[in-house]
């Protein structure tokens, strides 16, 4: 029989059976409480609009709700007469009604399927089964199927699809999901509306997707369940948003994935007409006769027969009108299994255990199981393990994956397997929380009951007058270290100013510890505290000695400053700065200073420096200030008089947080530095008692105020001898002794030795020549174990019994080196391994032969870069931050010399502004002086000359070029080589006079490094000249120049002046010829 003539025969039976005063005293008493709890929504009329067949007839007024086992997701409290009424209703209702099956609750009414009862609600919470299909041995009255539950269809072939995101819904467990498609939400409006709330909610398998219906088949799980939507409301501040909760029923599979409708034709609605039955005969209805009943009778507008052709009655035909996601679903239903099964009873048993123990730790929990314990029908978990393998995975948060496995095994024995281990998981999230709960409350407590024991104690020793307040203590500690002081009077009265200040602020104030950072610095500032200087001038020199080699003007002028002192009694505060290339030894002569003097020793670096605050401190009113690191130095030197080394004054920054090369102005003045204004100390201190030693390579980038407030010490390069010195008595040595061969017979020659200064390292310092002999050290002791094997010394020898312990622990661990371990204290020791001994009987020899064996080929092949100079080349001299370089000057001529060439210059080798206009000067001083001494010679009146300076990457600028550059251009006039063994510097004017130039000693060494033999320089540096150490001088004859012609008679020697004239005449003969001879027409 379809369902709606069920629905029409049982209305009829149900009309017939009770007389209509029985039937208004029954509304009389339930309508109240109905109407006050749930008011109707929906009145059934024959006018009311309806888009399809379904219809139902079951009176909300005439019902009332039955207690419910599974708890509501929104209780209402009912009222006194609600309440009433209810009892009342339960004394006229028989005992079988009053157990109806466990159902929840829904929003709206139900829909009974072919095989149960169909019966709905008009918008109400609860709805009652009507027919006779509800209950056996007799028929019910109007008021007990007033009470009566509904009833979930056991068979509902087809849902409208919701996906959901995150975890997967389980058989019943409420859900609240939101839902923001609007079709999705007017499709679930009107499923409520018409009593047919239900929905299969299926898992998204991509975790990120956020939609509410459903594309393919393959974005969802196939498995998922079937659930009731028990309240939909609005979110608030979302318009097009709902709430909807789900109560899922069992679980479902999904066959078919239906496409929405795009268009269906309306059918006509169902028409209820209400009339008044006459009289009916007695036998028909069952009971007395009794006029007045009240029947419905159901007809179709386009038909006056009821039982005209109907088609299939599809309770989701509807939806087809919404684009929402419609699919074909199939029961699932658990496989059999034993109860008494030793296995299904062990697992039951140890879930129950986990939950005991995840109880313990987790409050939530706790509160879910408890729920859970009252809303379960049957009193022993092991009768329904099915809902208990639901229950552990619904409250679990474990994987997305496990979750969907657990809802879709069907065998109740790998179910609970599945989900005791996503419980076991959960317990150890558990206990992982809890213990880190435990420990932070631990130190909480233990903080807590530390600060209240010192409390007590401090309340105790104030009754008895042992120790005052902890402020007042404070205050006593710095008058106490004030008092030690000699503090000049503003600084004194400044003390105790904050001092008083101190004692009237609360510990609590923000200005509490303002005040006392501030009074804790002004404390530790060793006023009037000097260190007992040595001024003895031999101690001085052995220690300079010792630790330096050369460096004969620095050691000279310390001895100065030391004698000084000696007389005196005191020194006054001086400034010295070292200016040197690399590696000559500046920033430790400033260490060997101090300890000669017996001073304290500070270093700090300028390089990069950009922030005043560096120099001059912070201002108190910021969070963190501190004072500049001149206090900072005095702080950690305790003395009023150390040694502060400044490096690297020459790079010096400058950015939007000022200049600090002006604040240096201050610092490094004798006649200011006596009150030094700190910004975080605001009183004045003085340093002109401080040693300033400052360091750079170049002057050039040092501001002038700054440069004239120090006195200059330059440093020039090392030649040979002076590195040769330093190599035997520092170098090899130390790194020796840093290869760990400091006791094993490995001996650098002192041929090895040369040939490294010779052919590997050529610059001013020793820091080049410090590395290669380290790499000659590291590879003897490679090439030692390799030819005594790994027996010799082996890792058990070298390690240590606590090293032995720490490797061993090492090996168990597993994790990635990038990653630091759990057990990385059992891993480390303080002193892991031993020093291993070399045999006595290794011997090694380094020499002059085997050398490139260590250090590879040497870098220079030769003493200079021609052996043999063609015309047009000359030798320079050059001074870099690197110290000395010779450079050389290269010209040619480009083209033949005929009519149609046309004089010029051209100048390359990355060459500044001052040397282009050294060249231009060059260049007319060389015609110059052709034209006046040797005026036959026409060579620059038709030859294109190229100049050019090697190393076209290095940039080059300075006028001691000139007379070089005039040399390399009247060799090639005069097509005359020059000695290779000359080089020369000086600056030329356009008259011949040749100028002072800088840095004769380092442009000495580096000619001697080239292998000159000969050096031509100004006659102004013949001073220089004089003060070079003989070391330096030694084989080299200097020659000095004030004119131009000094130089040409030193490098053109007994020249021949007609060779000199007549060396381009034959060309410019033909040249003649050639203009002489009358054209062909």
């Amino acid at each position: 029989m379809l369902p709606w003539r069920t629905t029409l025969y049982n209305t009829r039976n149900s009309a017939l059976r009770y007389h209509k005063t029985s039937i208004r005293h029954a509304t009389s008493i339930l309508r109240p409480a109905l109407l006050h709890r749930h008011p109707p929504r929906l009145e059934c009329s024959a006018s009311s609009p309806s888009n399809t067949r379904p219809l139902t007839t079951t009176l909300p007024k005439r019902k009332e709700r039955a207690p419910d086992d599974v708890p509501e997701p929104i209780p209402i409290k009912e009222d006194e007469n609600d309440q009433t009424d209810k009892e009342e209703v339960a004394k006229q209702t028989p005992l079988e009604a009053r157990k109806a099956p466990d159902t929840p609750p829904a929003s709206g009414s139900v829909a009974g399927d072919a095989k149960g009862s169909s019966g709905s609600s008009s918008g109400g919470e609860s709805g009652s089964g009507s027919g006779d299909g509800g209950r056996k041995g007799g028929k019910k009255s109007s008021t007990e199927r007033a009470i009566q539950k509904p009833t979930v269809p056991e068979i509902y072939p087809q849902v409208m699809a919701i996906p959901i995101a995150k975890r997967p819904l389980f058989p019943g467990f409420y859900k609240a999901i939101t839902v923001r498609d609007p079709n999705v939400i007017a499709a679930i409006q009107e499923m409520l509306r018409r009593g047919q709330p239900y929905v299969g909610a299926f898992l998204f398998k991509d975790e990120s997707s956020d939609k509410d219906i459903i594309e393919k088949l393959e974005d969802v799980h196939n498995v998922g369940v079937f659930a009731q939507i028990t309240s939909a409301f609005p979110i608030s501040g979302e318009a097009e948003s709902l709430t909807v909760v789900l109560y899922p029923h069992r679980r479902i599979k999904m066959s078919k994935l239906i496409p929405p409708k795009t268009g269906s034709s309306q059918e006509p609605p169902v028409v209820i007409h209400a009339q008044e039955i006459k009289q009916l005969p007695p036998k028909e209805q069952g009971i007395p006769d009794k006029s007045g009943d009240v029947v419905a009778s159901f007809e179709e507008s386009s038909s006056p027969s009821p039982l005209v052709d109907v088609q299939p009655y599809e309770p989701t035909s509807f939806l087809r009108d919404y684009p929402v996601s419609l699919v074909d679903v199939d029961n699932l239903v658990d496989e059999k299994y034993d109860k008494k099964s030793p296995v299904l009873r062990a697992v039951t048993s140890e879930i129950v255990s986990v939950f005991r123990e995840v109880a313990q730790l987790n409050h939530l929990f706790r509160d879910q199981i408890s729920t859970f314990t009252l809303t379960q029908s049957a009193g022993n978990v092991h009768e329904e393990p099915a809902k208990l393998a639901d229950f552990a995975a619904a409250v679990s948060t474990g994987e997305i994956r496990e979750l969907q496995d657990v809802l879709e095994t069907m065998n109740i024995e790998e179910r609970l397997s599945k989900a005791l281990m996503v419980l076991k998981k959960e317990l150890m999230n558990a206990q992982l929380q809890s213990k880190i709960s435990k420990d932070v409350e631990s130190k909480i407590q233990k903080r807590q009951r530390e600060y209240w024991l010192m409390e007590q104690m401090k309340g105790i020793r104030r009754e008895l007058g042992i120790e005052s307040d902890g402020k007042d203590r404070m205050v006593e500690k710095f008058r106490e270290k004030a008092n030690k002081l000699a503090m000049p009077e503003a600084v004194k009265k400044t003390f105790e100013e904050e001092l008083s200040k101190l004692a009237h602020l609360e510990p609590a104030a923000s200005e509490f510890n303002v005040t006392r950072n501030y009074l804790d610095w002004l404390t530790q500032i060793p006023w009037g505290q000097q260190s007992a200087e040595n001024f003895g001038i031999k101690n001085a020199m052995t220690v300079l000695d010792e630790d330096h080699h050369g460096l004969k003007d620095v050691k000279d002028r310390i001895l100065e400053f030391i004698a000084v002192g000696k007389l005196r009694g005191t020194v006054e505060g001086k400034i010295l700065c070292f200016v040197g290339p690399p590696g000559v030894g500046k920033t430790s002569i400033g260490k060997s200073i101090a300890r000669a003097l017996n001073r304290q020793y500070y270093r700090f670096s300028v390089g990069g420096l950009t922030d005043v605050a560096e120099i001059k401190g912070h201002r108190r009113t910021y969070v963190g200030a501190l004072p500049g690191r001149i206090i900072q130095a005095l702080k950690k030197c305790q003395t009023e008089n150390p040694l502060i080394l400044i490096d690297e004054v020459d790079k010096i920054g400058r950015g939007h947080q000022g200049d600090p090369a002006s604040a240096l102005l201050e610092l490094l003045d004798p006649e200011q530095n006596n009150s030094f204004l700190d910004h975080y100390m605001d009183v004045p201190v003085d340093l002109s008692k401080v040693l300033f030693v400052c360091t750079a390579n170049m002057t050039d980038t040092i501001p002038r105020p700054l440069l004239d407030r120090m006195e200059l010490i330059e440093l020039s390069g090392y030649v040979a001898d002076e590195k040769m010195a330093i190599a035997e008595r520092f170098l090899a040595p130390a790194a020796k002794d840093l290869s760990g061969l400091k006791d094993v017979d490995v001996g650098l020659s002192k041929d090895a030795i040369e040939e490294l200064i010779n052919r590997y390292c050529r610059e001013s310092g020793v820091r080049n020549l410090k590395k290669q002999i380290e790499k000659i050290y590291r590879k003897s002791a490679l090439n030692i174990i390799r030819d005594l094997g790994e027996d010799v010394f082996s890792e058990e020898k070298a390690l240590t019994e606590e090293g032995k312990i720490a490797f061993e622990e090492s090996k168990k661990d597993e994790s990635d080196v990038k990653e630091t371990p759990e057990t990385i204290d059992k891993e480390t020791t303080a002193v892991p391994r031993q020093s291993l001994k070399v045999p006595d009987s290794v011997h090694v020899a380094i020499d002059r032969d085997n050398l490139k064996d260590y250090v590879g080929p040497p870098v220079f092949t030769s003493d200079r870069l021609y052996e043999t100079t063609p015309p047009g080349v000359a030798m320079g001299l050059a001074w870099t931050s690197m110290g000395g370089a010779a450079l050389y000057v290269e010209s040619i001529l480009e083209n033949v010399l005929n009519d149609a060439s046309r004089p010029g210059l051209e100048r390359t080798g990355n060459l500044k502004n001052v040397m282009k206009e050294s060249t231009v000067i060059a260049y007319s001083f060389a015609k110059s002086v052709l034209a006046n001494l040797f005026p036959e010679n026409k060579f620059f009146e038709k030859a294109k000359v190229h100049l050019h300076c090697p190393e076209g990457a290095v940039q080059k600028d300075g006028p001691s070029a000139g007379i070089t550059m005039a040399t390399s251009l009247l060799s090639l006039a005069l097509n005359k080589p020059l000695d290779p063994t000359i080089a020369m510097t000086g600056e030329l004017t356009v008259t011949g006079k040749v100028l002072r130039i800088g840095g004769l000693r380092e442009k000495t060494v580096a000619a001697r490094r080239a292998g000159a033999k000969t050096i031509i320089f100004p006659a102004d540096n013949t001073s220089d000249w004089l003060e070079l150490p003989e070391n330096i001088k030694e084989g080299i004859d200097g020659h000095a120049a004030s004119w131009y012609s000094d130089v040409f008679d030193l490098v053109f020697p007994n020249i021949d002046a007609e060779y000199a004239n007549n060396v381009w005449k034959a060309q410019l003969a033909k040249m003649d010829k050639v203009e002489d001879t009358p054209k062909d027409e």
